[in-house]
């Protein structure tokens, strides 16, 4: 008769199997998915964000029913997203002028619906290990951190998606960087979460594995960040990134109308650069709201100057057809039409469209230009002598993806990419903080330097590597001056997009599966 050979698991309590977590339960989860907002910038705690999720997969893996994986995750993603996202409420209630227990209810709300997302992650584990009949390895180290990674991509493109404090956005600066270039963001998810995995797996018999396995992970991570996938392109050029620091409840105000577009021209025409970029609608009114000579005076200024202009405004097509966009122009444009327009393609539900039967939650507020026309999924870049400059409005730096199939479908790709922002919606909260280290990410996904202008922050200039070279205080009227120079090539993840994470995903579950198989066929052998 053959032994079985067993595997160290953590035993799952007969007491809650098949039964719904504890009020008290549920309030620790909660708070433990809050907990990782020490992980993100401004803090970059990244290590907290490791036990965090040891702790929730820790807590899936006391019972074996899906029930109670689900609402264990459920309020883990609750906690996670209200604490990830609190500065909404700024922009709902002091800009769009919701009372403050309905902006309140609407920020639960919008928990309650991200906690989904947790409950899928930890429901679906929970059901995958009951269905092949995991050890606590295969469940810790392969299943959760997939269902996990998995639960984030959705949470990137289900009803337009709102991907903002993914997990992977954490590490921009740990040694999990070294995989972005590769796996993106999601995949660097999910990497973490196999972190969290070896953690849990201390507690048990298999800890120099465990131990084995994590430090493995990071020092590939580590040597990874030093393969330049990219590489420098054409002459560098010089720019001028302008933060006017206009405050919101004066940005659309007629009364400050004047002062704001005149505040932008005397920034743009202070001094010459290859490269003058402006914030997201810097320009408040439309092109045919302006006096006639405005644009026409930019244009002549980049003819005598040798600059190139790169101007957020929004533009109507029609009366009823407006986008927020970019337009731009360069040294030969005195005399010709605007000669460059690209429009945001990614636009925020509620705030720049109005999704089907929410119109009644809209009017609540007072958002302007709440209701925006889509541009065009692939947009050319813009020529800045031999660099090509592709920008991005505010929210859509947030989608990796959709930024890789810019530059993989380019006839010819960007060399350096541009965003364009206005976050003084969410006064002096950590959204700006947060939104640098998306740009970040972003340029280390893609070994393209990101220059950014903004209201309010932040402004700079980061590189191909995700590093911050040049950096304007926030909340201050500036402009930031530097020297760069693009990059050209094609990183992993710009081939082939999410493709090598659920590849990945794929193959742990894979893994998993036979692991199971493995583990019932020694359990079969042991009673033979």
């Amino acid at each position: 008769m053959l032994r079985r050979r067993t595997q160290p698991t953590t035993a799952p309590d007969p007491k809650l199997r098949g039964t719904r977590p504890s009020p008290q339960a549920l309030v620790l989860m909660a708070l433990a998915g809050a907990s990782s907002l020490l992980s993100f910038q401004p803090f970059g705690w990244w290590p907290v964000q490791f036990l965090a999720l040891a702790y929730f997969f820790y807590q899936v893996g006391m019972g074996t029913s899906p029930r109670r994986g689900l609402w264990l995750g459920w309020a883990f993603g609750f906690g996670w997203s209200v604490a990830g996202m609190h500065w909404l409420y700024i922009a709902v209630t002091r800009f769009g002028g919701l009372p403050a227990i309905l902006g309140a209810i609407a920020i639960a709300l919008l928990g309650l619906y991200m906690g989904l997302f947790g409950a899928f992650a930890g429901g679906a584990a929970s059901w995958l290990r009951r269905k092949w009949a995991l050890p606590v390895s295969a469940f810790v180290l392969l299943v959760l951190p997939v269902t996990w990674g998995a639960s984030e991509w959705m949470r990137g493109w289900v009803f337009t998606g709102f991907p903002w404090a993914a997990s992977g956005y954490a590490h921009n600066v740990s040694p999990l960087a070294g995989y972005a270039p590769i796996l993106g963001v999601y995949g660097v998810g999910v990497l973490a979460a196999l972190c969290a995995g070896c953690l849990v797996m201390l507690t048990q018999r298999a800890r120099w594995p465990a131990l084995g396995l994590l430090a493995a992970v990071m020092a590939a991570g580590f040597g990874l960040k030093h393969i330049g996938w990219t590489q420098e392109v054409g002459q560098p050029i010089t720019v001028r990134l302008l933060q006017g620091d206009v405050r919101q409840d004066q940005k659309f105000d007629m009364a400050y109308r004047v002062d704001i577009v005149g505040r932008y021209q005397g920034l743009i025409t202070a001094a010459p650069a290859d490269l003058i970029a402006t914030p997201e609608t810097a320009i408040p009114v439309t092109p045919q709201q302006l006096p006639p000579a405005y644009l026409a005076g930019l244009r002549s200024f980049a003819a005598q100057t040798g600059s190139h202009l790169m101007i957020g405004i929004p533009t109507a097509d029609s009366a009823t057809r407006y986008s927020n966009s970019v337009i731009a122009f360069g040294p030969g444009s005195a005399r010709a039409p605007q000669s460059y327009r690209y429009d945001k393609h990614h636009l925020v539900p509620f705030g720049e469209f109005i999704p089907p039967g929410f119109r009644w939650f809209t009017d609540l507020m007072h958002i302007p230009l709440g209701d925006q026309t889509r541009g065009p999924a692939l947009q050319a870049p813009f020529p800045v002598k031999d660099q090509l400059v592709l920008p991005n409005i505010c929210y859509e730096d947030a989608f990796g993806e959709e930024i890789a199939a810019q530059l993989r479908n380019a006839p010819r790709p960007a060399t350096l990419l541009l965003n364009v922002s206005n976050l003084a919606w969410y006064g002096e909260s950590v959204a700006i903080p947060q939104h640098l280290q998306i740009s970040q990410m972003r340029a280390i996904e893609t070994g393209r330097p990101m220059l950014r202008s903004t209201n309010n922050g932040a402004t700079a200039v980061i590189d191909g590597r995700g590093k911050v070279l040049h950096l304007l205080p926030f909340h201050e009227r500036g402009v930031l001056a530097a020297t760069v120079r693009g990059t050209e090539g094609m990183t992993p993840y710009i081939r082939f997009g999410n493709a090598a994470f659920l590849l990945l995903g794929g193959l742990m579950l894979a893994g998993a599966w036979l692991a199971g198989r493995r583990y019932q066929n020694n359990g079969a052998n042991s009673k033979g």
